[in-house]
Parts: structure tokens; sequence; C-alpha cells
């Protein structure tokens, strides 16, 4: 497993009865997480909290807050340059990041920092720019792509915050499958590509994704905007049928031409009430 343990602005404090307890900056949150199945004693810090997400029994939920601000920040101390985030809860359980995927921050900016040449690199479903503002620290050119206006709008104040707002990012509204297409009829060749999609989801026309569906297509026609000399592919999935396995073998399958090495795996945050490591998904990487 591949574990986030670098961060010092946030920790998993606690898990028990399908929940976690969090601490983002100065702040304590309580939410859901489907992978918490045991049922622990429960200390009183479970009831000193700044926000609660209570789920509904008909789905979703609803946040019920005790002194949060509507938004406030904290930092990753990613090699080089501390990566600034704006927080804020919103809908079904979210803040605005998911910190486990900073494990994947420091495997890419490292190679991006020694490859020696310039980088362009394509970021699809690119959420809140985790993952661009993290590889635009390490000195790359990046395409963050995602089909919600107000995720790109967050993602760039991310990088305002993060001292990367003249950096080389080019923000883009639009259906990533769309996008990868045109941009294929174009010509354009990149680095590197990270993609996150969704389990489910709609484009900004009402497009529909499967992630079971539609993933490998994408993979498929991603390998067609790879430059002659790629340097690494990122696949993250939450979805629980998507085992580590299913994402290293497509990986495999479709980047074989260039050689290189595929490693899978789940990635997770480390339990400081408990010493447990929680699950958080998967993720693939080929690299060079």
């Amino acid at each position: 497993m591949w574990i986030a343990d670098r961060w010092k602005d946030y920790e998993v404090l606690d898990t028990s009865n399908g929940e976690k307890l969090e601490r983002w900056g100065s702040y304590i949150l309580r939410r859901p997480d489907p992978q918490v199945i045991w049922n622990t004693p429960q200390n009183k810090r479970w009831n000193q909290l700044n926000g609660h997400y209570h789920r509904s029994a008909k789905g979703g939920g609803s946040w019920e807050f005790f002194d949060l601000p509507e938004q406030w920040t904290i930092e990753y101390p990613l090699e080089g340059h501390a990566l600034t985030f704006n927080l804020k809860p919103f809908s079904f359980k979210h803040t605005g990041l998911f910190p486990e995927q900073a494990t994947n921050w420091d495997w890419f900016s490292k190679k991006i920092r020694e490859a020696g040449r310039p980088m362009k690199v394509l970021n699809l479903f690119a959420y809140t720019g985790g993952a661009t503002i993290a590889a635009a620290a390490a000195g790359a050119s990046v395409t963050h792509v995602d089909a919600s206006k107000g995720m790109v709008t967050w993602a760039k104040e991310n990088a305002v915050s993060s001292g990367l707002g003249d950096a080389p990012i080019r923000w883009i509204v639009d259906d990533c499958v769309k996008f990868v297409e045109r941009e294929i009829r174009r010509g354009k060749t990149y680095d590197a590509i990270i993609m996150d999609p969704p389990s489910y989801g709609r484009g900004p026309k009402g497009e529909i994704w499967k992630i079971e569906e539609k993933v490998h297509p994408l993979i498929q026609l991603c390998t067609q905007l790879l430059s002659d000399e790629p340097l690494f592919f990122l696949i993250n999935s939450y979805t629980t049928g998507l085992q580590p396995a299913v994402l290293a073998y497509m990986l495999s399958l479709e980047l074989s031409k260039w050689g290189g090495t595929v490693n899978a795996g789940e990635i997770g945050l480390p339990v400081t009430g408990n010493g447990l490591v929680l699950p958080c998904g998967a993720s693939g990487r080929w690299e060079r």
C-alpha cells in the first residue's frame, strides 16, 4: 500500500462505526467512510467537533457545523514547494481535497524534477487541482481539464494560494473524453497523463460517465496523446470493482509499446488513534 504519511496539517485521528474523525488544520471533522466497517470504542474527542456530516437513510446527507469557518487553508510540504489548499465543506461530505493523493504527488513530482527536460502533463478529471499544482510546482507545464466550471475556478484559487498563479497551467472546462479526442485531431502530445475519473458522473452537456464502461477506451485514446518518450501515466480509482490488478492490466495492455514498468496498489492514510491504515482507493502507475 502507498501511504500518504507526510502531512502536517491533516490527519485521520480515529475510525469507527462507518465514520472517520479527521483534523484539517485546526478543525475537527467527522465524516462517513464506507471502508470503516468496524465498531470500536469512541473517546470523547469524537464529540469535540467543528463539523459533522450526517448520512441519510435515503441517500446523501447533510452537514452540521459547530464553529467552522466558511473557508480555510491547509498546506502540504511537497519537496521544494509547499502547496496551499483552500477548503470548504460542500455537497456529499466533501471538503475539496483528497489528502491520500499526496502519495502520488510525491511520486510523480520527483519524476518530473529528475527528468532533466521540459515536461508537458495532462490532468483529466482534475477536480480542485491537487495533482495540477503538484506537477506545476515540480516544473511541468500542465493542462488541467474538468467538466465543472466551479471546480476549475477552485483549482485556480489553489494555484494562486500556492504561489503558482503565473505557472504554465492551461485551465480547461470540458468533457474529458471530448477534449482528448480534439487534442488527438490537433496533433497535440503530452509527456505524462494523470486521470482521476469518478465512478459515475455527467459532463457539461449531460454526457453520462460510468467508469466500468468508459475508462479502458479512454486509456486507449490517451495513448494517442503520449509523446515519443513519455515519462509516466497515472490512473486513480475509488470504485470498489476496479482492483489494483485491473488498473495494472489496463496500463500494461495499452502502454507496452513504450516498455517501462507498471505498478498498482491501494493508497491509504495512517490513523493516529489506532495505528491502522485507512484504505482510500487504488492507483495504477506506469513509468519508463
